[in-house]
């Protein structure tokens, strides 16, 4: 079985050092908010829609502070030997592998679990060791107990408007974190965001905002969700490469969000009444 001396965690943690600035647009104080979040190593909570920036600012964040960032998509399948890690056999026999969230203690990364409701709250729970004064990671199938490198840092983020109450954060979960509160941002700097990332210009950027607020004052009444920026982001995309407006917005911001008829012929004018 191979020993942590012979792991070369300053290579593995190169893996997830992210190299380039991602492109992230602010909206309000939340880069120092999380600067002294992390001065602390607090652990932090970033709630908001779906597509609003949370996993683009989390990059941002990672890559300005220097950190390596490792990301865990959380789904009801996920185990808690997923998150720390397991014996596994190869041809060598039997050996450990650290999981995404062992492996982020060790070299101390800044661990993202997006969507972490999505998982078993049974599994969850493996996370409250490393969020309170202990900042340690039991292995209990391994008999080690790992010491949270002094830069880890352990982020989660979820959706509160669409997760239902048998999906929530358990109260014994939720605070042990600091958190931050995320939404769409306001309309001037959507349209700086979609021209940037989107490839467009403004007047096709504004117009694609104000269809993607027509498309969030229907949430609730037809939507279970809002246009998100990423979608705008994506009809801008189609749009720069010579799709008809109509035409990638349709297949970008319409047909994702519903199959309902009556609600498709809703949003289908809303883009006419920009774009014919």
């Amino acid at each position: 079985m191979k020993s942590n001396a012979e792991v070369n965690y300053a290579e593995l943690a190169a893996q997830y050092q992210i190299k380039e600035e991602p492109f992230y647009c602010p909206v309000s104080d939340e880069i120092e908010t999380y600067e002294a979040a992390y001065a602390a190593r607090m652990p932090m909570m970033l709630k908001g829609p779906t597509g609003c920036g949370k996993s683009r600012f989390v990059e941002y964040m990672a890559w300005k502070l220097g950190r390596p960032l490792i990301t865990v998509a959380c789904n009801e399948d996920m185990t808690a030997s997923d998150l720390v890690g397991r014996f596994l056999l190869d041809k060598d026999g039997t050996r450990w592998h650290d999981g995404p969230l062992t492996l982020a203690a060790r070299v101390g990364a800044i661990c993202y679990l997006d969507e972490v409701v999505e998982a078993r709250q049974d599994t969850t729970v493996v996370i409250h060791p490393l969020t309170d004064h202990r900042r340690e990671l039991p292995l209990d199938k391994k008999g080690e107990l790992v010491k949270a490198h002094p830069d880890f840092q352990l982020v989660i983020s979820y959706n509160p408007g669409y997760q239902s109450l048998m999906k929530d954060l358990k109260q014994s979960t939720k605070q042990r974190f600091g958190a931050l509160d995320f939404d769409y941002p306001q309309a001037d700097t959507e349209t700086e965001i979609i021209m940037r990332e989107g490839g467009v210009d403004k007047d096709t950027a504004d117009k694609l905002v104000q269809i993607g607020q027509r498309g969030r004052n229907l949430k609730g009444h037809g939507l279970d969700e809002g246009i998100s920026t990423r979608l705008l982001v994506y009809a801008a995309q189609l749009i720069s490469r010579g799709l008809e407006p109509v035409v990638a917005c349709r297949v970008a911001l319409v047909r994702p969000l519903t199959d309902d008829p009556d609600m498709r012929d809703t949003l289908d004018a809303a883009v006419s009444t920009f774009f014919e």
